[in-house]
């Protein structure tokens, strides 16, 4: 049962919370002890909220998830974990989540309410309206960068980095819808209904929007922003962006892959290592020689 409970909350996709830790690099507090623990606070907090969801998700999709070929194995779906003991978890995760969250800053506990009442209206009425589905993702990814604001003094931050954070995101939800839709064929409106209005087609012009979009915005962000060092520095680190899109768009169209972002991150080497050189080069630019 416990080992059923922790694998519904889906501890592996907790790297997604890391979206909170943007606000520390870029405003150049990543050395500052006060702000480095003020901000892992609130990913720990980002993580009980965001499994509070997914279990939540789980419970509301646990008869079409035992139809699909993968999600069937899960917890709840197989019969491994009591759906009464997934509610009550849910619930005091999320309570938890927003006590210690008022504790830690105001604006933090308005943030992780923002994300779980998004995250609810997503389980039970957004996910089922086309474009509007992941729309709402993107937002979470966008609350997350937020949270990292609330708990530090901000003094350079630029709000393209949020645009960017967005477009990111939408582009990952996007890559997942896809890689449903090749995995599942013709079956795919069964197991999720609006993925019948959804087509390749569409997603791949969508990818495509949202691919140049989030490459102009961060651009834009390394020529514009305020605050950044004026040697343009930042603009040695387009390259390792316009890498891991690219690389990520390889994965999705030539291995098949992208139903699983989290996944793809803990696995790829190239991409792992692209991350890695982008991170120096961000702190090179912003720390070193500005």
């Amino acid at each position: 049962m416990l080992s059923g409970l922790i694998k519904s909350m889906r501890p592996r996709q907790w790297p997604k919370n890391a979206f909170v830790f943007v606000a520390l690099l870029f405003d150049r507090k990543l050395f500052d002890p006060a702000s480095v623990a003020a901000v892992l606070g609130a990913f720990v907090l980002l993580c009980l909220m965001s499994s509070a969801v997914y279990l939540m998700n789980d419970l509301a999709d646990i008869e079409s998830d035992r139809q699909h070929p993968t999600k069937k194995n899960r917890p709840l779906p197989s019969g491994q974990l009591d759906p009464r003991v997934a509610m009550m978890a849910s619930f005091l995760l999320a309570a938890v989540s927003l006590a210690a969250g008022y504790f830690l800053s105001f604006q933090l506990a308005i943030i992780l309410l923002l994300y779980l009442v998004s995250q609810i209206a997503y389980t039970f009425k957004l996910k089922h309206i086309v474009l509007i589905d992941v729309l709402t993702i993107a937002l979470g990814f966008i609350l997350r960068i937020a949270a990292g604001v609330a708990v530090i003094e901000v003094e350079r931050f630029s709000p393209w980095l949020y645009v960017f954070g967005g477009f990111l995101a939408l582009f990952m939800a996007l890559g997942k819808r896809r890689a449903e839709l090749t995995l599942l064929g013709g079956d795919a409106g069964s197991h999720r209904a609006i993925l019948d209005d959804y087509s390749l087609d569409l997603i791949d012009r969508l990818q495509g929007i949202v691919t140049t979009s989030a490459v102009v915005a961060y651009s834009l962000y390394t020529f514009l922003a305020e605050g950044l060092p004026e040697n343009h520095a930042m603009m040695l680190t387009i390259p390792f962006v316009l890498y891991a899109i690219f690389r990520y768009l390889y994965l999705i169209h030539v291995r098949g892959e992208g139903g699983a972002p989290e996944e793809i991150l803990l696995r790829d080497r190239p991409l792992q290592i692209t991350l890695v050189l982008y991170g120096v080069m961000v702190i090179i630019a912003l720390y070193l020689i500005n």
